[in-house]
């Protein structure tokens, strides 16, 4: 499949990426265009995820290329960037499950993983046989989590297995997760461990949450653990502590940016489209000094995120990116991609506020990705350290 760059990405750095990863790009954006765009505003309405189009999504490899194991071709994180935002441009719910699929659950076994879990588990959640979830926060601990997690894990010591108690919250895909990767308290040592959990096993209980305003295909659960035993085999065996934990969340924050560039990119190309299309004082609104003035500030924001995330996973491969560079990414391409969604909704004026054209999801989903994987606040603060030297956390 041919791959044309957006008009969107200004500055065109698509054209760093290899044939290869272009081509994969182009079977990608084609097969969201075809399948996926056209059911996501029944999704978002009705609080549903469109399972009817994982086989499809899967067969784009999507879901393949961080990780040797099951990688079809060598790639950059430039190209993996591009993924998500390819996603995200057509619809944040997406490419959520599709995140917590590739980068926080894959994520945890590859970095966490023994070379016998990686090469059990990340070929199952890669092709869709399984699909995984991520429960790091809590009803009580959810930017402290590096202190402040409450679910215990005890070890028995007559037959080594361990016992997880306690609640986990908005973990997404969690209401029809396979396997679920918990991060838990050793109750002996208070090191953080992180376990591999069928979601099948006693004890362990997933609940929906409903009512949200963002993100609503997502299917976002409270988890509650009750004596739910895990053998050791299931543990992660290269997690250690909170750092552990870290380096996975360092690697989904940088993804998590480049999503916010998608979403950014989704409300502005819906509202240069409108922009067209709509006539007032006899002829298109996209020939109104005030609506370009607001465009051209759009694609302001989504160039210059644009080139912090290619900086940022460019770092990535070079083995130079720190905590500190992810978190100004996720923190920066946020903020900015929410002062795009709203100018690109104020183009549209009251039909900005339905979703038959698109923008208010692209607006309400927003909000979701500003505060997911570490807030706007939190992320300033592992960057002030990194300008200080100093720990303002609390």
């Amino acid at each position: 499949m041919p791959f044309d760059t957006l008009a969107s990405d200004f500055y065109d750095f698509a054209s760093t990426l290899t044939d290869d990863e272009r081509e994969a790009l182009g079977r990608l954006r084609e097969h969201l265009e075809r399948e996926v765009k056209p059911v996501v505003n029944e999704a978002w309405e009705k609080a549903e995820f469109p399972h009817d189009i994982l086989p499809g999504l899967f067969a784009t490899d999507a879901a393949r290329y961080s990780w040797p194991e099951t990688a079809p071709f060598a790639n950059s994180a430039v190209f993996r960037g591009m993924l998500a935002l390819e996603l995200s441009r057509v619809d944040a719910s997406v490419a959520t499950f599709l995140g917590v699929q590739d980068g926080l659950t894959m994520g945890s076994i590859g970095v966490c993983g023994s070379d016998e879990q990686r090469a059990e588990w990340l070929p199952k959640l890669a092709s869709g046989e399984i699909i995984g979830a991520f429960g790091l926060t809590e009803p009580l601990s959810g930017s402290d989590s590096a202190q402040g997690l409450r679910t215990t894990a005890t070890r028995d010591a007559d037959t080594g297995d361990w016992l997880l108690n306690g609640q986990k919250r908005w973990i997404g895909n969690a209401t029809f997760s396979d396997i679920t990767i918990i991060w838990a308290k050793d109750a002996e040592t208070g090191k953080v461990l992180g376990f591999i959990v069928p979601t099948d096993t006693p004890g362990y209980t997933a609940t929906k949450i409903a009512g949200k305003i963002s993100l609503r295909a997502v299917q976002n659960a409270d988890i509650t653990l009750e004596n739910v035993r895990v053998p050791e085999r299931l543990r992660l065996q290269n997690a250690n502590s909170f750092r552990d934990t870290a380096a996975v969340l360092r690697l989904t924050r940088a993804g998590v940016a480049w999503s916010s560039v998608g979403v950014a990119i989704g409300a502005y190309e819906a509202a240069v489209r409108y922009s067209k299309e709509r006539i007032q004082f006899g002829k298109p609104i996209a020939a109104h000094q005030l609506i370009q003035d607001l465009l051209s500030k759009c694609l302001g924001n989504i160039t210059a995120s644009l080139a912090m995330c290619v900086r940022v996973s460019e770092m990535h491969d070079a083995g130079t990116q720190r905590d500190e560079h992810s978190a100004l990414a996720k923190a920066y391409c946020t903020a900015r991609m929410r002062e795009t969604v709203a100018w690109a909704r104020e183009i549209f004026g009251g039909n900005g506020i339905v979703l038959d054209y698109d923008v208010a999801r692209f607006f309400a989903d927003a909000e979701a990705l500003y505060s997911y994987e570490g807030t706007r606040e939190m992320n300033a603060l592992i960057v002030g350290r990194a300008i200080t030297g100093e720990a303002a956390f609390v």
